[in-house]
């Protein structure tokens, strides 16, 4: 499995996003360090981990999308469900006993970089402009509430 080392190359310029990117990339690279001779206990509490807080950016980055009237957000959204599901399809192998621990490193590093450089760059300068505030973190702001709400801070 390969590891990611990350670069500002993989950058959006939403800290937020680009926050959530990073810690999708350490998944990655915990995956990678465990290695193949890993116990299958420590694989799998990685495998849900990062499939739980995968989930969880996808939802963030949709609200996000929305309330800034992005106008592609129901394509971003298919890329998402897509793929969602194969993530629920190689974590059901995985539990059914396969060893998908290097099949789902190489996805993710693919799918990510690629969803980043492509998919996700195209709606960032949108959110940046109409909504100017998305990197302040004032109590009352659509991004403290939606972080609380998505990551449980």
């Amino acid at each position: 499995m390969p590891s990611v080392e990350w670069n500002p190359g993989f950058e959006i310029g939403i800290a937020v996003i680009d926050g959530q990117h990073r810690r999708i990339v350490d998944y990655i690279n915990t995956l990678h360090d465990l290695g193949p001779t890993a116990d299958r206990r420590h694989v799998a509490h990685v495998i849900d981990d990062l499939v739980d807080y995968t989930y969880s950016h996808f939802a963030f980055e949709e609200a996000l999308m929305e309330e800034a009237g992005y106008v592609h957000l129901a394509v971003h959204c298919k890329t998402h469900e897509a793929f969602r599901q194969r993530l629920d399809d190689l974590q059901g192998r995985f539990n059914d006993g396969d060893d998908i621990a290097g099949e789902l490193g190489k996805m993710l590093v693919t799918w990510l970089l690629r969803h980043i450089a492509s998919d996700d760059i195209s709606y960032a300068p949108v959110v940046r402009e109409r909504m100017p505030g998305i990197t302040q973190k004032n109590d009352g702001s659509w991004l403290k509430q939606a972080i609380g709400r998505f990551f449980g801070t």
